[in-house]
């Protein structure tokens, strides 16, 4: 997979190997972890596991999925976005995860524009969805301020363990916007 993102603060590329230590670092972050539903990363080959057996699965099997979120300023992974096929339930979830140190600075809304446009413009998507705690306001109006309308509320997501408001946008709606 050769795409690469760009906004005006961060970089969204495909992750390589040699992001284990950063994708340990945001992927063992209690709080960054903490609403996910994923168990927080216990070592740096769980963080290669990851990339490999995951992100670098979904670019060879559905031609995308999750990005390094590489903040420009400071030239490092703080954490992934991107688009990611959900087989089990035959949808495209357009999600995000940082650092702490990042949060509440407007990347999540910036960056999850530029994935709506790539999805949709480049990948033909029909449909995307968005799956958010909650609890996780701000998650939640992120994926309202980008044009997704709440569609399940409170439900749980496959586990019964995490329960999840759903939003979708669909090609109609993000032309229209």
């Amino acid at each position: 997979m050769n795409i690469t993102i760009e906004t005006k603060r961060v970089l969204l590329r495909p992750f390589k190997l040699s992001d284990a230590a950063d994708v340990f670092e945001f992927g063992s972050n209690k709080e960054a972890c903490k609403y996910t539903g994923d168990p927080p990363l216990k070592s740096i080959e769980q963080a290669i596991s990851l990339i490999k057996n995951v992100w670098f699965s979904d670019y060879e099997k559905y031609g995308y999925g999750r990005l390094a979120a590489v903040y420009k300023a400071e030239n490092k992974v703080i954490g992934f976005a991107g688009l990611k096929y959900l087989p089990e339930f035959d949808k495209t979830d357009i999600g995000y995860r940082f650092l702490p140190k990042y949060w509440g600075k407007g990347l999540a809304t910036e960056v999850s524009k530029e994935i709506l446009k790539y999805g949709f413009t480049y990948l033909k998507l029909n449909e995307i969805i968005g799956i958010a705690d909650p609890i996780t306001v701000a998650s939640c109006k992120v994926l309202e301020k980008i044009g997704l309308s709440l569609y399940k509320k409170d439900t749980y997501l496959i586990d019964d363990k995490l329960v999840c408001n759903w939003y979708k946008i669909t090609i109609k709606d993000y032309l229209t916007n």
